[in-house]
């Protein structure tokens, strides 16, 4: 019998969605994973509509509901003023079965899919097991990983490379990874304290301006991430500190007492695009094949749908329903979508909170306020910034 199982670098969201949706279709899978346990990583935290919609296929949609925040409307505010456009994503009723974002630790989806999978008996998951290379020949491909500091070699059918931005597997072939690096650095800032019983109207997601900058906040749980951006009159060391914290934390709601910070982390965001999403019997998904601005919340959900799309055609393909050929639409699908609704619009995102001239955003309200009291204009946003529309361009793809 041919082996026609399927190798994943990554034991993350991107390749345990792809594993799920795979082994749900009688696919034998084997996940590799260089952390010794689940990664505890509380980067992404939005998921919008679509995703929880595919999640829903394998019971992982209503574990990261009952988990998460419901936000039937997010806003972008100036402060301290609370002038606002107000986002109303239950426009989208008639188009999806969660009008609203959830704000969830990327770590709950990434142990729901865990606990489904390891259940699963066409599932092997290989925590400590670091991918180092893959190679391919004509009715397969091979993946080496190190195991107690040795390495081993696996042949399977396919490989996902769905190890992230450092992607071992889109180094062994030797893909461009192009774009650049945003100049600031950030600082994500978790506290508990009711940011929503001081600033009236608050959603659970917020964009803010300020005076000489912006910040956003963002519920998970009962906590607040404040995602605080640099001044440009300050360093990144100077901004770190403890005292610096505190200080952007009270320019957004003055306390007598110190900010209950629990958790803080400084980290920088990229723009880039791999230059191919197959190369014969090895493909990329998620952060593996991009990395986007994180304002608004697009890129997890993108290294999902990169994870279903793909896993459908390679079962269409495994059961002969479909060429191989087929699997060169995975490509032609997501990496324009990718570039124009995910990477572009992220972007988009990003130079209009950091933009310091008040005319500018004062127009920029304006315009995001007629958006919001036009229904249909307004219907035709939430379709964008929701990913559904680049999800129906994709399928539209031949």
């Amino acid at each position: 019998m041919t082996n026609q199982e399927v190798l994943i670098a990554g034991a993350g969201p991107v390749g345990l969605s792809a594993a799920i949706a795979l082994a749900s279709a009688g696919i034998r899978v084997r996940v590799f994973e260089a952390e010794k346990e689940l990664l505890v990583d509380p980067r992404a935290t939005t998921f919008h509509p679509p995703t929880l919609d595919m999640l829903d296929a394998y019971g992982v949609g209503d574990v990261m509901v009952q988990k998460g925040v419901i936000c039937p409307h997010w806003q972008i505010r100036w402060h301290p003023s609370g002038e606002r456009a107000v986002f109303d994503v239950t426009v989208l009723a008639n188009d999806t079965g969660h009008p609203y974002r959830l704000q969830c630790d990327q770590t709950v989806l990434s142990q729901a899919l865990l606990d489904r999978v390891i259940r699963m008996p066409e599932v092997t998951v290989e925590f400590g097991a670091p991918v180092k290379s893959v190679s391919q020949y004509a009715s397969g491909a091979s993946l080496t990983f190190e195991r107690d500091g040795r390495d081993e070699t696996v042949k399977g059918a396919w490989v996902i490379g769905a190890d992230g931005a450092h992607s071992a597997v889109r180094k062994s072939l030797d893909l461009a990874f192009e774009g650049s690096i945003y100049p600031e650095t950030n600082l994500i800032v978790t506290v508990k304290f009711p940011f929503e019983d001081h600033l009236e109207g608050l959603s659970g997601v917020n964009y803010c301006w300020r005076d000489g900058g912006n910040f956003s906040l963002l519920k998970v749980e009962d906590t607040w991430r404040v995602a605080i951006y640099p001044l440009a009159d300050k360093t990144i060391e100077e901004q770190l500190t403890p005292e610096s914290i505190e200080a952007a934390l009270q320019h957004i709601v003055p306390q007598p007492r110190p900010y209950p910070v629990l958790a803080r982390r400084a980290y920088r965001a990229h723009q880039r695009m791999v230059s191919k999403y197959r190369v014969g019997r090895i493909f990329l998904a998620g952060d593996a094949a991009h990395l986007t601005s994180p304002t608004g919340g697009m890129g997890l959900n993108g290294g999902v749908h990169d994870a279903i799309n793909l896993a459908e055609k390679l079962i269409a393909v495994i059961r002969k329903d479909e060429p191989e050929s087929l699997l060169d639409r995975y490509e032609r699908q997501r990496r324009p979508v990718v570039a124009e609704a995910i990477i572009a619009q992220s972007d988009a995102n990003r130079r209009r909170m950091r933009e310091l001239d008040p005319e500018k955003r004062r127009a920029s309200l304006k315009n995001l306020q007629e958006i919001c009291a036009d229904r249909d204009k307004l219907y035709k946003h939430m379709l964008n910034t929701s990913m559904i529309s680049g999800l129906r361009q994709a399928a539209a793809v031949l």
